[in-house]
């Protein structure tokens, strides 16, 4: 079945924005602008921001190179000095279950960031994390973009991008505390809506944005022992389409299929095949934004065992933001819940790996003490095991 899906997934992406990633700081040295241009606050996106991005990093999608060596070559352009940025996370956070105890992860992150247009069409974004919860993080997003193929508002990304970027940006959002739903996996199961290796296409056609992708479905992790970075012979594939309705609300929608060959300890190899379906939105009143996401998932064989029940997966976030114009105070709350049939689900956040669900409530908010430094803090209700986290921190970039 997956194969005579596969193509037509590649035709949807054919016809179908790009994962919008974080500006970084190495722009708005380029074009000798404040972050506040893009950002609001950061790495949030305003609308200009996510304009830029889909513009390939530019600020207009036909602007001439700036800040190149001229080569005399009209096939290289070359910047007269690598665009490169530093972003630091550091927290200082308080777990009440029980015992208060606290713990100084300073910092939790150091990441090293480059991007920028390499021709009229053609522009690249990368992030490593040097440091990421005291170990080598390795590579997250990788990625080259053509933009505007054939001159129709056609992109194409290949590299390292995550699922969730056409619905939600995981890696912009202003909580510390993440979208549970996306980092949700199912027994021994890697397919996730977070990072992986693929192909994304995305278009604006009548009012509608179509994003369609074929990823590997295992992730990001390192090669195999035969130097292959898929670990078995299949694809997945996944769609969203999106519109706003009214300026004010947007929709969406959301499909995903995939399989992966496995086996249960002294078992015979199966092939887990699993789906999903969702519906996002988004609606903006004012200084006010709520966004919800809402995914069903079905596994057949999730622990790759002949003698299981299928898994089926329902969950989602809501989350309210608060940003008064003018102010560099903002406000967050977030809440996640993800229901598994079995205990099987892990959404990878610190709790148990063999639990029925994960159910939790965020509050607080932040300041910016400049345009490059945000301080925060929020407190997270455990509402399954029964505890509360508090978190304190900044994010800084240059």
């Amino acid at each position: 079945m997956i194969r005579r899906l596969a193509p037509a997934a590649l035709a949807i992406a054919l016809l179908a924005p790009p994962p919008v990633s974080a500006a970084i700081p190495a722009f708005a040295r380029r074009y000798r602008v404040s972050c506040q241009l893009c950002h609001n606050p950061v790495p949030a996106l305003n609308e200009f921001g996510q304009a830029f991005a889909g513009n390939g990093l530019r600020m207009n999608p036909d602007e001439e190179p700036r800040d190149t060596v001229d080569t005399g070559d009209e096939l290289l352009w070359l910047f007269r000095d690598v665009p490169l940025a530093v972003r630091l996370d550091a927290y200082v956070r308080a777990y009440g279950n029980g015992d208060v105890v606290t713990d100084f992860q300073t910092p939790w992150n150091l990441k090293v960031l480059s991007g920028g247009p390499i021709s009229r069409k053609l522009s690249y974004y990368a992030y490593f994390l040097l440091y990421e919860r005291g170990e080598v993080g390795g590579l997250e997003d990788a990625w080259i973009q053509v933009n505007d193929i054939g001159g129709q508002p056609l992109d194409v990304t290949v590299g390292q991008f995550q699922v969730s970027d056409a619905m939600f940006k995981r890696e912009l959002r202003l909580e510390y505390e993440d979208y549970a739903i996306y980092r949700a996996r199912i027994g021994d199961q890697p397919a996730d809506l977070t990072y992986e290796r693929g192909l994304m296409a995305a278009a604006d056609l009548v009012g509608f944005t179509f994003t369609g992708q074929i990823v590997n479905g295992n992730g990001i992790g390192a090669a195999t022992s035969d130097r292959r970075l898929d670990d078995n012979r299949l694809k997945n594939v996944f769609g969203h389409v999106t519109r706003n309705i009214v300026p004010a609300l947007r929709l969406g929608v959301m499909g995903y299929r995939g399989q992966q060959d496995g086996a249960a300890p002294g078992g015979p190899t199966l092939t887990n095949t699993l789906w999903m379906v969702g519906g996002d939105a988004t609606l903006q009143l004012g200084a006010l934004e709520l966004n919800g996401q809402y995914v069903h998932r079905e596994d057949n064989h999730p622990t790759f065992s002949d003698a299981e029940p299928a898994a089926v997966t329902d969950g989602g976030f809501a989350e309210l933001l608060v940003r008064p114009p003018g102010s560099r105070w903002y406000g967050v709350a977030l809440y996640n819940r993800v229901v598994c049939s079995q205990p099987l689900l892990d959404v990878r956040l610190g709790g148990a790996a063999a639990a029925r669900r994960h159910e939790s409530v965020t509050g607080g908010g932040g300041y910016v003490v400049r345009r490059n430094l945000r301080a925060y803090g929020e407190v997270t209700g455990d509402l399954e095991a029964s505890h509360t986290v508090f978190t304190f921190g900044f994010t800084t970039a240059f």
